[in-house]
């Protein structure tokens, strides 16, 4: 569904424009409604059609109250959940809490994860595959049995 990475510019009221390529899906599979929220392990967010985020919902339901870690994990995701709608333009606002979670400036990187999408501040996002290329390529790298699995 949603593939690749594209550069964005937010304006100075946190709208961002969806690329063209995806409007159409999102009207058609949630009516333009999406959720964005924190990611729980970097400083970037998520963006869910709306009919994604349920499924996620639903799993959280299950989870217990009384279980601390469990307990965080509905805290976090649920409790910087923020609805929004694309407009006739394609754009939607990134509320200031989330902008500032993920230290959003005016470039962006919006980077297709299949499902939903993550928002990256433009020099995070060079950081992070900096990183990423660096430890994959580290003499102690290890693959998991899950992506030995995985053929390419």
């Amino acid at each position: 569904m949603f593939r690749g990475s594209h550069l964005l510019t937010m304006d100075d009221k946190g709208r961002i424009a969806i690329p063209t390529r995806y409007r159409d899906l999102l009207q058609d599979e949630c009516g333009g409604s999406v959720i964005c929220t924190i990611n729980l392990n970097q400083r970037c967010l998520w963006l869910y059609p709306l009919t994604e985020w349920e499924a996620i919902e639903q799993k959280l339901l299950k989870l217990s109250d009384m279980d601390p870690q469990q307990s965080r994990v509905k805290r976090l995701l649920l409790g910087n959940a923020n609805e929004a709608e694309i407009d006739k333009n394609g754009r939607f606002i990134i509320p200031s809490a989330l902008r500032q979670y993920a230290n959003l400036k005016k470039q962006l990187l919006l980077s297709g994860q299949v499902n939903k999408f993550e928002i990256w501040a433009q020099d995070e996002w060079d950081q992070q595959m900096e990183n990423d290329i660096n430890a994959m390529h580290a003499p102690d790298y290890e693959i998991s049995e899950r992506l030995q699995d995985l053929s390419l």
